[in-house]
């Protein structure tokens, strides 16, 4: 142990990121200066090695304050991820390996997206969950194959948060042991000191939750946070937090401990200055001396031994247990059956009209007997949501094994937390609440979006249908706010089998989290749908002619209205086509041949139906169309009134289709 040689690679870190910094002439200085010694150290002791970002057994590292990218991005060019000087150079270029924020996927070494800040604490709860449950699936006496910690860089700004607050409770209550946060206590945000906003007392906030509380007085004492850390580590019955006291802007003279510090470029002249006030020997930019990279051989060094060392528990875990072994290798592959699960015909069977939220709940229950990774939960809902899977245990500080989640009233921690699980590896995970709460999950549903990770939001009670508990609970606006989602996957599905379709999308495409909208009340079940709902839209009921006079569509409950609608249309003379569409996205990646097979461009008469906001169906019905929707905010009372108060009857139905037709033709047909 070199101390000297270790305070030289932390100022390596602090000169990198300004350096970074200016050259863009933007990003956040502020805080890879003042916390890059306890980054430093932490990353010392922890067992990770950067020639093999995807070890299994690493321990995991959020940063949390995602905007001191700088600070993430100089660790793993030190510690030998493949960032090179080249690409910090690059730093919030265009197509750099060093954009503003860190992302999942696209920098080797960082482990999920974070900025919108408190989300990555959330993340770092969702990794510890995973590495208990995992653990208690694999680890057999002299074999603790998966045995890691989580670790978070959190600040003022994420502990401000809410979200943070609400993760942080629930790890409390978890007893999450292998959890350890450093928080970036240095008093400072945008605005000025944290005291115009922020007093209370973290520490005792912390214990409260049932959290280990460190302190650490001096953010420059590698000892010291080293101590701290050990004791984190030896504290296995509770997540631990380390505050440590750290200046902003640490070593630049005239930024140092200033609000100016955390989100401009220091200036040319200031850059100079820190280095002159750092001991740095040379004015050049992006200059690092031999002896830091040599220094840091020795931890990367060790970071391949550990790994050596796991690889070799794992053959001999192969040996004497060779069928959890196997089953480990599938868990953490993330594979599933796709042509198997397609075919099983008790999964899509259903012979009996029932809310989709119940068949949902079924569906679930049958995943988690053809899944064994499949995990997940409710924010308080689970007897309303039907998300409890029967028989498969409660996860809890006292029960590992268990699969389904309970994540209290919480539904923003909710989302966030298993954005974390799904990016530690080997877990299937969902989620659920009511639809009109996806507001308050929508920044975590959005990182998922943005991040690719498969993860299933279950979303019940989506209309009026909610009835009696009015408005507040009435969604409106958010399906097509879901619908406006980048990468989001939205199914409202029509019946059982659609349902079904949708569950399966969510568990086999891979690359997209997918929102299943659910009905609270009955719906009907219709013949054929199941597995032509994996097109996203389809042909429910035909034209008896190969041109139709009018198309009809809709998702979800409304389906029923339009499918009456075609038989009194018959009798009125009326050729109608009845189109489902539970999934926008879906049926537009359909091949444009498949999409007119179904809405011909010919035909121009066309009614759409939702109980929802009218945004977004204007694309499909086009200037000669009509759509029955809810433009305004529900109402308290009976299901079936409000449906009927606002329209949504096959009379009213009729009536439109009738007018749409009559636009296009000179036979005029009768209401």
């Amino acid at each position: 142990m070199n101390r000297e040689l270790d305070k030289l690679s932390i100022n390596a870190i602090r000169v990198l990121s300004a350096d970074a910094i200016e050259k863009s002439k933007s990003g956040h200085p502020g805080l890879p200066l003042g916390a890059a010694t306890m980054a430093f150290t932490l990353w010392t002791k922890m067992n990770h090695n950067g020639k093999n970002p995807r070890w299994d057994n690493r321990d995991r590292f959020v940063l949390s304050a995602g905007h001191g990218s700088m600070l993430e991005y100089s660790l793993l060019h030190l510690f030998g991820y493949g960032i090179t000087i080249e690409d910090i150079k690059n730093f919030r270029q265009v197509g750099s390996l060093t954009p503003g924020h860190p992302e999942y996927g696209h920098t080797k070494g960082v482990e999920i997206t974070t900025g919108p800040l408190g989300q990555g604490v959330c993340n770092a709860v969702g990794m510890a969950i995973a590495e208990a449950h995992l653990a208690e699936k694999f680890n057999k006496p002299g074999f603790n194959v998966v045995d890691h910690y989580t670790y978070a860089i959190a600040g003022d700004g994420c502990l401000m948060e809410g979200i943070s607050g609400e993760a942080s409770s629930l790890a409390g209550t978890l007893g999450l042991g292998k959890l350890i946060v450093l928080y970036d206590s240095n008093n400072i945000s945008i605005e000025g000191n944290t005291d115009i906003a922020f007093k209370e007392d973290v520490a005792k906030r912390y214990e409260s939750y049932g959290w280990q509380v460190l302190h650490v007085t001096d953010g420059n004492d590698i000892d010291s946070i080293e101590k701290a850390i050990d004791i984190a580590r030896a504290e296995v019955s509770r997540p631990s937090i380390i505050i440590v006291k750290n200046q902003i802007g640490f070593g630049c003279p005239a930024k140092q401990g200033k609000a100016s510090a955390h989100g401009e470029p220091l200036g040319t002249e200031n850059v100079l200055a820190m280095k002159e006030n750092l001991g740095w020997n040379t004015e050049t930019p992006f200059y690092v001396p031999a002896e830091v990279y040599s220094n840091m051989n020795a931890h990367i060094e060790k970071g391949i031994a550990k790994e050596e060392g796991w690889n070799e528990l794992f053959r001999e875990y192969s040996v004497v247990y060779p069928e959890l072994a196997e089953e480990y290798m599938r868990w953490i592959s993330d594979e599933i059956n796709k042509e198997e699960l397609l075919n099983n015909e008790d999964f899509w069977s259903f012979n009996k009209a029932m809310a989709t939220r119940e068949s949902s709940g079924i569906l679930i229950n049958r995943l988690a007997n053809l899944i064994p990774n499949f995990i997940g939960g409710s924010a308080d809902l689970a007897p309303s949501n039907k998300t409890y899977m029967a028989g498969k245990g409660d996860f809890s500080a006292e029960h590992r094994s268990g699969k389904n989640l309970h994540f209290g009233v919480r539904e923003h921690a909710m989302a966030a937390i298993v954005n974390g699980i799904y990016a530690h590896g080997g877990l299937k995970v969902f989620c659920a609440t009511f639809f009109v709460f996806s507001d308050y999950m929508k920044g975590a549903m959005r990182l998922s979006s943005l991040m690719k990770l498969p993860i299933a939001y279950v979303l019940t009670h989506d209309s009026i249908g909610v009835g009696e508990d009015g408005p507040t609970h009435q969604p409106i606006e958010q399906l097509a706010s879901l619908r406006s989602m980048p990468n989001m996957t939205v199914y409202r599905p029509a019946d059982s089998k659609e349902t079904a379709a949708a569950w399966y999308y969510a568990v086999t495409n891979g690359t997209t989290p997918t929102s299943l909208v659910l009905t609270r009340q009955k719906l009907p079940l219709y013949d054929g749908c199941a597995k032509r709902a994996l097109k996203g839209g389809y042909i429910l009921k035909d034209s008896k002619n190969s041109v139709p006079d009018v198309l009809l569509m809709a998702s979800g409950s409304e389906v029923e209205l339009i499918f009456k609608a075609a038989e009194e249309l018959e009798a009125k003379g009326i050729d109608a086509r009845v189109i489902s569409i539970p999934s926008f996205e879906v049926f537009e990646a359909q091949g444009e041949e498949y999409k007119e097979s179904v809405m011909p461009t010919s035909v121009r008469a066309r009614v759409a139906v939702e109980a929802l906001t009218s945004f977004g169906w204007h694309k499909y019905v086009g200037i000669d169309g009509e759509i029955i929707s809810l433009d305004t905010f529900g109402a308290s009372g009976n299901p079936e009134t409000l449906f009927k108060q606002f329209g949504f009857t096959v009379e009213n139905v009729v009536n439109k289709a009738v007018k749409v037709v009559n636009k296009g033709v000179k036979v005029q047909f009768k209401v």
